[in-house]
């Protein structure tokens, strides 16, 4: 895939982004296996290394490394806040599938955690990732100044608590099956269930590096609109995609009667909104030239992905 936006840099620049994505995506797998061998007891860590290590588009780390170089930071000082993440997104998979959430079979074209183990071992696979994911970045990051690494697991801590993913999740499980559900609580629900881990990815990277306020807040910026128009796109592939391309159960929104962006809006005004999400997202980061090749083509593979 080749990415190039005439509207604000020369038609010269080009930026390969299944390069890009092939080569990060295969540093954080190589860093991700690192991380958690299997030792006693066996079963836990099995259980953790299977859904960690099921594949996946592994963005999150990608755009954390994107935005700690953008920032003139180094790959190895955004590793294992980049694996951290992974991590904590995966807990978050694996609680999510669980019979008392989503209830499904499949993630990532595999049988779920707790369809392979059980769902004791699964919900302790999930405890234990999330804890790993802040002893990993505490111990393993190496020239970052204390109070840098301090704010990006402040910044984790409440990504993935009742202020985040947490919280969201409550909410949306309380809208279940609730006819009259309106869409700034569809919205409440997305930018903390999925909005959150994805903006805490992106800024985790350029407070690594030391970037000024004004970055961050562009950054958040950018963040909070890919989040959104992902969980959009989210909405349309399960109703338009197969099980084979997701990888994962299709139909589930409307079988547990969720309400959806499509819901609201249908399939075509869903995905116009999806693009204008992400033109706001790119139009965030055109301050930072050609550093921010690697977000731009990022954002605009949100919606042209198909899974």
């Amino acid at each position: 895939m080749v990415v190039t936006d005439g509207t604000h840099f020369s038609k010269a620049t080009q930026f390969d982004l299944r390069t890009y994505l092939a080569t990060r995506q295969e540093q954080v797998e190589a860093a991700l296996d690192r991380s958690l061998p299997v030792v006693y007891p066996e079963q836990i860590y099995e259980a953790m290394r299977y859904s960690l290590l099921a594949g996946g588009k592994r963005l999150r780390p990608i755009l954390c490394l994107a935005t700690c170089e953008l920032a003139g930071g180094t790959i190895s000082m955004a590793l294992p806040t980049a694996c951290a993440l992974e991590m904590i997104h995966t807990m978050s998979l694996i609680h999510d599938d669980l019979p008392a959430m989503d209830n499904d079979d499949y993630r990532r074209g595999k049988l779920t955690n707790h369809k392979v183990f059980n769902e004791a071992v699964a919900i302790l696979a999930g405890d234990g990732l999330l804890a790993f994911a802040f002893e990993h970045i505490a111990v393993e990051t190496k020239d970052v100044a204390p109070d840098r690494l301090v704010k990006v697991i402040a910044r984790l801590g409440r990504a993935v608590g009742a202020a985040g993913l947490v919280g969201g999740q409550v909410v949306d499980l309380h809208c279940e099956g609730v006819c009259d559900v309106k869409k700034e609580t569809l919205d409440f629900i997305h930018a903390h269930k999925t909005a959150a881990l994805l903006e805490a990815s992106v800024v985790s990277g350029a407070i690594l590096a030391g970037a000024s306020e004004a970055d961050l807040q562009r950054l958040t910026r950018y963040s909070q609109a890919i989040g959104l128009a992902f969980q959009i796109v989210d909405d349309v592939l399960d109703i338009t995609s197969t099980q084979e391309e997701l990888g994962k159960s299709v139909g589930k929104d409307l079988r547990a009667q969720k309400v959806t962006y499509p819901s609201f809006w249908g399939i075509d005004e869903s995905k116009r909104q999806a693009q204008q999400l992400v033109e706001q997202a790119k139009s965030e980061v055109t301050v930072f030239g050609d550093r921010a090749l690697p977000l731009m083509a990022i954002a605009d593979f949100i919606t042209a992905r198909t899974n």
